[in-house]
């Protein structure tokens, strides 16, 4: 029972942590993800009807699901994390949910590692790579305080 109050707790947390980050990143971040002309042109188009409609229908299961993946994750290392204090806490889920979710990722995306390695240099734009981090960043931090939060 312990497992599925944390998971549950786990995906409210990082359901609210994404939505959070990804509107506050796409009030500047519009050039990367709208019109015919956007950075990121292998993304839906979030000016297109059809295409924003699709991403308003998936957006809450996908983030329900990657919430319950990454909760499942945690369960064998709950007795060892709570036990740490809330600052070794935060940095353990701030580093899991910005650097491995993210940085670390092995699928390549303009400003992850495998990126750098495997997309083409039209996406590798260091001006607009701010915008990806400012994400990231926002959600590992909210998410790295819910989920410290919950565990200890």
């Amino acid at each position: 029972m312990q497992y599925l109050i944390f998971s549950f707790w786990f995906i409210v947390i990082h359901t609210a942590a994404y939505t959070i980050a990804g509107a506050a990143a796409l009030r500047f971040s519009g050039d990367l993800y709208r019109g015919k002309d956007r950075l990121y042109d292998f993304q839906r188009d979030m000016d297109d009807p059809t295409e924003s409609k699709h991403v308003q229908k998936w957006f809450l299961p996908a983030q329900l699901l990657r919430g319950l993946l990454f909760s499942v994750v945690f369960y064998p290392a709950l007795g060892v994390l709570s036990g740490l204090s809330f600052p070794l806490a935060f940095l353990f889920v701030f580093g899991l949910l910005f650097v491995f979710n993210d940085m670390g990722c092995a699928n390549p995306f303009p400003h992850n590692i495998e990126g750098m390695v495997y997309m083409r240099d039209r996406y590798l734009r260091k001006r607009k790579l701010w915008k990806l981090y400012f994400e990231t960043f926002v959600y590992a931090l909210l998410g790295g305080l819910g989920v410290a939060w919950l565990i200890v």
